[in-house]
């Protein structure tokens, strides 16, 4: 069976300086996600701050708390073109105090769909219907990392027709990885399945580079993959 992408705990960043470089420095190109994407404006977020979903099912920015060292969630969109809406991906590398941290912070996401499987993502867009799903590495899933879940929904913006809706999440180690398409208007089924298996790809590439962070102590540009999957 093929090894996943993973980061020992004792190559990781100790100190919140150290992570705040390791998140800037991992490069993330727009091309990971499929010819045509670009950077959105604002592009990066506060690598002091992360999202959180509150008790009313909201997304907030928040300070870290002290179990986690940084947080950079990075935008990029595939613009509106022929017809067809623009589709929004984000991508967010977080480096915990260690693995133990890393894996409550992965619980907690399931459990978040569980307890709220409609979710405002900001004043205007809402997520819809959400299911989560786990697959373990024993389970025979596709290898990319120590363990990740899934989730797929739709949002709306608006109160507009919804779209697809996809969120995929994975454990390197101390290091977690989460990404988000917002699927536009005006694609068909086909097209829809090639943006989820595209931000899966785009994904991949970011867990190369994780791990070859940890085994060349570098930046070193994933140039293949060792897994295959999304």
């Amino acid at each position: 069976m093929t090894e996943p992408y993973t980061l020992a705990e004792d190559r990781a960043p100790k100190t919140r300086a150290e992570a705040v470089a390791f998140v800037r420095e991992l490069t993330v190109r727009p091309d990971y996600f499929g010819t045509g994407y670009r950077r959105r404006d604002p592009f990066e977020s506060d690598p002091a701050e992360w999202a959180v979903l509150g008790e009313d099912c909201l997304w907030r920015r928040e300070a870290l708390p002290g179990t986690v060292l940084a947080s950079l969630t990075r935008a990029y969109e595939l613009p509106a073109k022929d017809g067809k809406g623009p589709v929004y991906v984000s991508l967010t590398v977080t480096v915990h105090q260690d693995v133990v941290s890393a894996r409550r912070d992965m619980a907690g996401s399931l459990e978040e769909a569980l307890r709220c499987p409609e979710q405002q993502l900001n004043a205007t867009d809402r997520v819809l219907g959400l299911f989560s799903r786990v697959d373990a590495f024993t389970d025979g899933r596709s290898v990319i990392s120590d363990d990740d879940l899934t989730e797929t929904g739709s949002w709306a913006a608006d109160g507009a027709k919804p779209h697809p809706f996809d969120w995929y999440k994975f454990r390197m180690g101390p290091v977690t990885v989460a990404a988000t398409a917002r699927h536009g208007s005006g694609r068909t089924e086909a097209e829809d399945s090639a943006v989820t298996t595209d931000m899966g790809k785009g994904m991949t590439f970011v867990a190369a580079s994780i791990d070859g962070k940890g085994r060349a102590g570098d930046a070193a540009e994933p140039t293949g993959t060792k897994g295959a999957g999304q």
